[in-house]
Order: structure tokens, then sequence, then C-alpha cells
């Protein structure tokens, strides 16, 4: 076991030999003594890591005693996440869409909110002749989620997934290949467009970096420290990479293909004034997450007729 200092070892000797249920009570209040909102969840979601069981056994083995082994594996997670390392880092585990990601912290955590942007798209590829291969541009794929939730949906569907990372990509790989779609999907290095030479995508999908440089060091230690910077930092004004993507995405579009991206929730207005400067899309269209926060805008490549 690693090395302790003494508030690792103050850790230790609170949370001797006791059982599950004990324990869990333990590390749920030193969570919550650490201003941790979600802490009786984080301490299950751990100590489900530490034993290596799902909730289910969990809830039924809460009497039990718990092994040294299991004991040690557990606080030691307990001690990272009151360091405000985040849970999805610390079991390298971030469900999205239901299916089970790998995460590390070369890729920003998938958020439950873009699956709204995924549930966007699938009622865009809709718009298509279901008997057409579909061709999706996912830009700045990250953990590859977006990627492959389309592709797990979409069978037909033949993808293009880049990212600026390398070793974000290697995680992406891995977790398409994981849920046996990585014959569908290719991953390519490039910073937004530059090493895309293709054309007629019927979608382009992303979410990309649009937090404000200011706004970094007031955001969640969560988020702020651990989290990699290149896929939160947008500029001074969160714009930058809407820029790129908006004034270069209509050449990789069919004429009716869609340009599909996340938001954050103030947005909105700044984004789609950028799709109405650049000409070659229609109005476009905003729509809201299930917590009534702007989040998603959808924007067709004009065809060439368009007035």
């Amino acid at each position: 076991m690693t090395s302790m200092n003494t508030g690792s070892q103050a850790v230790y000797s609170t949370l001797g030999l006791q059982t599950i249920r004990c324990v869990l009570g333990g590390a749920t209040q030193r969570l919550q003594a650490a201003g941790i909102d979600s802490a009786r969840l984080d301490a299950e979601v751990l100590m489900c890591h530490a034993l290596q069981v799902k909730k289910s056994h969990l809830y039924v083995n809460l009497d039990e005693h718990l092994e040294d082994s299991a004991r040690h594996r557990f606080i030691d997670f307990l001690i990272r996440r009151l360091r405000r390392e985040p849970v999805a880092y610390i079991t390298a585990r971030q469900e999205f869409w239901s299916l089970d990601l790998l995460v590390t912290p070369v890729v920003l955590i998938p958020r439950p909110e873009t699956e709204r942007l995924v549930e966007i798209s699938l009622e865009g590829a809709g718009a298509f002749h279901r008997d057409l291969p579909l061709r999706i541009l996912d830009i700045g794929t990250g953990s590859g989620a977006i990627a492959i939730t389309l592709a797990k949906e979409l069978p037909r569907a033949q993808v293009l997934a880049t990212d600026i990372s390398a070793a974000a990509l290697e995680i992406a790989r891995h977790n398409a290949a994981r849920h046996r779609v990585a014959d569908r999907i290719q991953f390519r290095a490039s910073n937004l467009f530059d090493s895309i030479r293709e054309r007629e995508f019927h979608l382009i999908v992303s979410n990309p970096p649009y937090v404000e440089s200011g706004d970094l060091a007031v955001l969640a230690p969560e988020v702020s420290r651990w989290e990699p910077r290149i896929a939160l930092d947008a500029g001074l004004d969160g714009l930058n990479y809407y820029r790129g993507i908006v004034a270069r995405g209509f050449r990789h579009l069919l004429p009716g293909g869609a340009l599909i991206v996340e938001i954050g929730a103030t947005m909105a207005r700044a984004v789609g004034e950028l799709m109405i400067v650049v000409g070659n899309y229609t109005p476009p269209l905003v729509y809201q997450d299930y917590g009534r926060k702007d989040r998603v805008i959808v924007a067709y490549a004009a065809s060439p007729n368009f007035a």
C-alpha cells in the first residue's frame, strides 16, 4: 500500500474493522465534511469498486464485516475522493447512454446532458433514407462516447471520430472495441477539420470545449483540478471552437446535412449568430436539455438554391 500522510492515517484509524454499513457511514460523514454533495452515493460507488460487486450485492450485505484487503482499497479510494478526484477517474468508468466507458484523466468525463445531443442526432439521422450508409463526423471525440453511441444506435452508420489528443484517441479506440463498433468508426488525430479531407457527411456532431478561460478557476475542483484543460478552455469568450466548426463545417456536409453541437446554457444566441453570419446554413434551432437549459443547437447545410 502507498505511504500515508497524517490525514490519511486519520482516515484509516477511524474506519477500522467494522461492518460495511459502518464504514459507509463514516466515509459519508467525511465526504460531507469536505463539502461533497453526493457523499453517500460516492461512498457506495467506491465501496462497490473496492469489493468488485454491484450495488444490489452491496445492499444485501451491509452488515457483513469488511475484509482487510477490501477495506484498504476502499480507504485509498476515499482518500483520493477527499482530494476531490472525480469518482469516474477513481473507478476508471463512466456510464453514458447505458454504455460502460473507460475514462481516465486524459479525457473529459461524459455528462448526462450530452445524451441530449445524441437524441437530437438520432432524430437528424432519421431524416435520411434508412437504406443509406450514413456518414457521421464527430469532432473532439474524447472518450468516444458520442461516436460509439451513434454507431450502436445506427447499425448502418460509418463514423469518423477525431481528436487533437492522441491519448484521448487511444481511450476512444478501447471503448469502441469494447462495445464492438470499432469496425465502423475510424479514429483520426485532427485539430477541428485540419486533417479532414472527406466531404458529404450527413451529420457533423461535436461537444467542443466551451468554458471561458476566465471561468476555469471557479469551476468545481473536480473539474478545474482534474479534467483536461484542453477539453474545457475555449478562449476569452468561450467561442473559439464554435468559430472554427461553424466556419468550415458546411464544406463537409451534404446539402441538407446537419451540424449538431452542444452548447453552454447561455451560449445559444452567440453560437446561432455565428451560423447566421456564415450564411451557408438554414436558421439554427435550439434544443433544451431536461433541466430546461439550452443545450444543443442545430443548423442544416443550405442547398445550392437556398435563399
